[in-house]
């Protein structure tokens, strides 16, 4: 088919990881990203050649990490050598797909010729430098700002949630992970069990993966019990079902219009298209949400990239659905369609592929494009989330181009349309019904069970409890859709 010469393509992904027991030898962020990007330009053209792209660079996108660099998209280009690159950093709630879909939607529109987009982390080497007992600094920029910021003014979460004992996200993703499990009419510990299964599969896949963080799979009783290192963390999640932060990895993605790519001399068989991009940037706080078991933004993003892209689900031959607790993978794939039998994940998952803060979207889409290349004229699919699943996004991905050539939405104010958003009555005293609750843990015991509960007029509200019998009651039965009494302190008691 005749392309446009505007058209998108992703030429060259890379990756870099160390894992240094001595943090004094190890590279700090920026390094292992410029790492990346090196071998993204020796992945597209070849070592001799690779300079030859990356002087092009025109900018580098970097979506925030642990780090405190004010501007680390220069400190990448100067040393790669891309001295003319617009540094551009995202913030904190904005999704990685977004930094991906704006490369593309540039270069489409003429605005950019070669655009990196990377980000890394080397969190590891903080860790290891704790331990020792090591002073770490990182390289300094006095007065440097990036030639842009994106920013989000959204709250991961609410005052009243976190006054109420939310202030993690594996506790907000654990409530969910209750509330689907009762729409799905699983039992707890058949509902554990299926969690276990799915993690141990995804530890296989990390097996496999070269870049992979841990290799070694893990069995699915390792996974479902609190034993050892793998203790609770807010049932039913144990730390193996958690993302894996304390990793030093980066990745990086350069794209550029397929005349570039010709001009440059890249190899027809490294390009990877991507055929169409979605977001959904409407947030809603987790107490709000007229269900706690779905998204409405994944739901329209997810059928507005099927059918930018014109296919369906199962025409997608490879998945790789967020993976930073159960609930995200299993929400993704409700929404989307996605049956039970099938791999949900290229790397891995962020448990064992790795799941550096900010950046895992980029590993994942990295990875896919080998994949890609290695079963050419297949399709695959990245998700994407920010918060509390309270920005969507995907991504689809072919070795082939779309045939309407790349294409975008933002569903934003369709989802804004269709979200039914629930009023919270903070001061609140008497019935209601569990909608969804999880119980967070010390290192060793329980500590708090937290409940979003629906009041009589449909609003909500939240409780919390520190009762012991209470806390071994929401472990050991299912206790969504059983009425709690509600004190005005915000704790409760079981009516039956």
């Amino acid at each position: 088919m005749s392309l446009d010469p505007r058209t998108p393509v992703l030429v060259g992904v890379g990756f870099a990881d160390q894992r240094c027991e001595d943090p004094r030898e190890a590279l700090e962020a920026f390094a292992l990203m410029a790492q990346a990007v090196s071998q993204a330009g020796i992945d597209a053209l070849g070592t001799e050649l690779s300079q030859s792209l990356l002087s092009c660079v025109d900018s580098i996108a970097i979506p925030q990490g642990f780090w405190g660099y004010p501007d680390p998209g220069r400190l990448v280009a100067d040393a790669v050598g891309a001295l003319h690159a617009k540094s551009i950093l995202a913030g904190i709630g904005i999704l990685q797909q977004t930094l991906i879909s704006n490369a593309c939607s540039d270069i489409a529109a003429g605005e950019s010729d070669v655009v990196v987009v990377t980000g890394g982390e080397a969190k590891y080497r903080s860790l290891r430098a704790i331990l020792a007992g090591v002073e770490l600094e990182e390289t300094a920029q006095d007065g440097a700002r990036p030639d842009q910021v994106l920013s989000s003014p959204d709250p991961i979460w609410t005052d009243y949630e976190a006054s109420r004992g939310l202030s993690m996200p594996v506790s907000f993703f654990a409530i969910m992970e209750s509330a689907l499990r009762f729409e799905q009419g699983l039992g707890i510990e058949a509902h554990r069990d299926e969690l276990a299964r799915l993690y141990a599969s995804f530890s296989r896949v990390a097996a496999d993966n070269p870049h992979a963080w841990n290799r070694s799979a893990v069995e699915a009783d390792e996974i479902r019990n609190a034993e050892g290192k793998n203790r609770m963390l807010s049932f039913p999640y144990t730390k193996l079902h958690n993302s894996q932060w304390n990793v030093d990895q980066a990745s990086a993605l350069i794209f550029c219009p397929v005349a570039k790519a010709q001009e440059l001399g890249v190899p027809r068989h490294r390009w990877v298209f991507p055929l169409a991009a979605t977001q959904s940037c409407e947030v809603v706080a987790l107490t709000q949400r007229s269900d706690l078991f779905g998204s409405v933004g994944a739901r329209l993003a997810g059928n507005a990239a099927m059918e930018l892209a014109g296919t369906s689900v199962n025409q997608v031959a490879h998945l790789e659905l967020y993976s930073c607790f159960p609930a995200a993978v299993r929400i993704f794939a409700r929404e989307l369609g996605v049956g039970s039998e099938r791999s949900l994940t290229v790397t891995g998952g962020m448990p064992f592929a790795g799941g550096p803060l900010n950046n895992f979207v980029l590993q994942g889409t990295a990875r896919l494009a080998e994949v890609l290349r290695e079963d050419p004229g297949t399709m695959g699919l990245v998700s994407s989330l920010s918060g509390i699943i309270g920005k969507q996004g995907f991504g689809v991905w072919s070795t082939e181009p779309n045939p309407r050539g790349y294409q975008f939405a933002d569903v934003t104010a369709q989802a804004i349309a269709a979200e039914q958003r629930r009023e919270v009555e903070e001061e609140y005293q008497g019935p209601a019904t569990i909608a969804g609750y999880t119980v967070s843990y010390t290192k060793t015991d329980p500590v708090l069970g937290v409940a979003i509960c629906d009041l009589p007029d449909g609003k909500r509200n939240l409780v919390r409890s520190q009762e012991g019998a209470l806390l071994d009651r929401l472990m050991a039965q299912e206790c969504c859709g059983l009425r709690i009494q509600v004190e005005s302190d915000g704790s409760f008691h079981f009516l039956d």
